[in-house]
């Protein structure tokens, strides 16, 4: 499978009074793991919105395991999880660096749309754009 790794150092200001991780903050780094994901594999966000294709949040959830806390060193692994028609789901886990403890499994599902965010048939759009999501969805290395 393809992924990214995206290490994120917790700060105090994404913490409570008990010094732990609050619970919208994984959503942030989602979204922080998904740009670097996007970036790496050739597929960057600032250019595919110059061309005229958003991708906006349709659905998400998260699953928290164990809390981060502050100055936890963090790894945001990410992954394209489905590709289907007008829409691709991608998967995250946060990981504790020091023990590699999963803190937090979650996903987040985008709609492919234009400016006026009407949905649009990405393969025929940007055929360039889908084939980098269909070559790194759902498939290992060595495939």
């Amino acid at each position: 499978m393809y992924t990214c790794d995206t290490i994120i150092t917790a700060r105090y200001k994404e913490t409570d009074r008990m010094g732990i991780v609050h619970h919208s903050n994984y959503y942030v780094w989602f979204e922080v793991g998904r740009t670097e994901f996007m970036k790496y594999y050739g597929m960057n966000y600032a250019e595919m919105e110059h061309l005229g294709l958003m991708m906006p949040v349709i659905e998400t959830r998260c699953f928290y395991k164990q809390p981060a806390r502050y100055d936890d060193i963090v790894i945001v692994r990410t992954s394209i999880g489905e590709l289907k028609g007008a829409r691709v789901s991608m998967k995250y886990d946060i990981i504790k660096q020091n023990d590699e403890s999963l803190l937090v499994h979650g996903y987040t599902v985008h709609a492919f749309t234009d400016t006026s965010l009407k949905p649009i048939n990405v393969r025929r759009a940007f055929p360039d754009i889908y084939g980098k999501f269909v070559k790194y969805a759902n498939k290992s290395k060595n495939d």
